[in-house]
């Protein structure tokens, strides 16, 4: 598995250029808010739109796809939700904390699923990550609202509040407009196609030097249950999971690789801005972001030939 390799050590090395720049000041703490910004509003969406409207949905099997991670998905968050009473009351896990347990258990690396998809099954892996894409993105970020609204102090909202804020949000948008472009219009204009394919490709070195800044390594160092759970259910429950909705919907060969090489991917390093953003513990979901990289080099080989 030298594709899974090629991409989760690039970006472990670029979570680590991130630390090394925030630890030795050669980026000051106001720079670091700007980039985070923009990368939260610009890149991101840039990347989906571009990802979204190039891909040819026509020949994968979108609905057995989509629905199985969509599937493990809802599963995994209801099991962490359920796991919340107790987490709070036996181990002492505040509302901010939970928060990045909850998104280090269910949100997924876009970059690496691409890049690895991408290396072991051409414009058809991309494609099924396109679909992955269009059917857990909106899902996720449903959820993760939620969850920082409901655990981490954010202050109540009203139903249109809620609703606008869904609406708005980059990534929630973007996943309409890249949908919308590959069903519904002519392919773009050569020039705006470069110019979003340019922003797009910031995305990815953007959100890991963010993560690496906000990295505390003695912590990391002795890493607590928070890191341990959320590490098991992400990289071993959740591929499980969608290995087995994917075979009960009767997926199989490369579409079943890419399902598991989605779901067994690290957390996002978007988890990391959104926990800036919304009030989470943006420091731990930072190590729990850094942790899960350095442990997908061993586990997603082995399940992607173990279940690919």
């Amino acid at each position: 598995m030298s594709a899974v390799f090629a991409s989760l050590i690039p970006t472990f090395l670029i979570i680590a250029t991130g630390w090394l720049c925030r630890s030795t000041g050669f980026v000051s703490e106001q720079q670091w808010s700007g980039l985070e910004r923009v990368t939260y509003v610009i890149f991101f969406p840039a990347l989906i739109i571009d990802t979204l409207s190039r891909a040819d949905l026509t020949t994968v099997p979108v609905l057995g796809v989509g629905g199985a991670l969509v599937g493990a998905i809802l599963t995994m968050a209801v099991l962490v939700l359920a796991l919340r009473p107790l987490l709070e009351r036996r181990c002492g896990i505040d509302g901010p904390s939970f928060t990045s347990i909850f998104q280090g258990a269910t949100r997924w690396n876009t970059f690496v699923g691409l890049a690895v998809a991408g290396s072991l099954f051409g414009q058809r892996g991309i494609a099924l990550i396109a679909v992955a894409i269009a059917a857990m993105v909106p899902l996720l970020n449903l959820l993760a609202f939620y969850v920082f609204i409901r655990f981490a102090g954010q202050p109540r909202q009203s139903p249109w509040a809620i609703l606008r804020s869904f609406v708005t949000n980059p990534f929630i948008w973007s996943c309409a407009v890249g949908l919308a472009l590959n069903l519904l219009a002519p392919p773009l204009p050569k020039p705006l196609a470069a110019y979003i394919d340019v922003i797009g490709r910031a995305a990815l070195a953007a959100g890991l030097l963010i993560v690496g800044a906000g990295l505390d390594i003695r912590r990391l160092a002795s890493p607590g249950l928070p890191h341990a759970l959320s590490a098991a259910l992400k990289l071993v429950l959740l591929p499980l999971t969608a290995w087995a909705y994917a075979g009960s919907v009767g997926v199989s060969g490369s579409d079943m690789t890419v399902t598991v090489i989605a779901a067994s991917v690290p957390s996002a390093s978007a988890s990391y801005v959104l926990a800036r953003q919304m009030g989470g513990n943006a420091g731990l979901m930072a190590e729990i972001l850094t942790l899960q990289t350095l442990l997908a080099l061993v586990s997603m080989p082995l399940l992607i030939s173990l279940l690919g």
